[in-house]
């Protein structure tokens, strides 16, 4: 599992200490390209605060959380998927396919998505 600060690869991108362009930022949020895109459109969103996985969320992180939805939002109404549609995919641990131990939402849309996921 990474840890917060130096070994996290997302604290690093979030600090803009890692060449990634944001498609998105704010003072608590940034967003970026998914190196291994799985549609037309798959970003990742990212608090700036280290949570390891949605296990960590405390109450008073719960604004911060809708605000990453809120993001996700607004970047599928600016690349035009609003209306087609877009799924919002959250991975924890292992068996939920969590491999970058930060808190993260995949963005992804541009293609119909199957179900059931995975």
């Amino acid at each position: 599992m990474e840890v917060s600060g130096r070994s996290c690869p997302f604290c690093l991108i979030a600090a803009g200490n890692a060449d990634r362009r944001l498609a998105y930022e704010d003072e608590e949020i940034v967003a970026f390209e998914d190196i291994n895109p799985q549609a037309p459109h798959h970003l990742l969103i990212v608090p700036r605060k280290h949570m390891q996985s949605l296990l960590e969320i405390e109450e008073e992180d719960a604004a911060l959380v809708g605000r990453l939805v809120l993001v996700a939002n607004r970047i599928a109404r600016d690349r035009g998927i609003d209306l087609s549609g877009f799924r919002l995919v959250v991975n924890c641990n292992p068996d939920g396919g969590q491999t970058v131990y930060h808190l993260h939402l995949h963005l992804l849309g541009g293609r119909r998505m199957g179900w059931p996921p995975g």
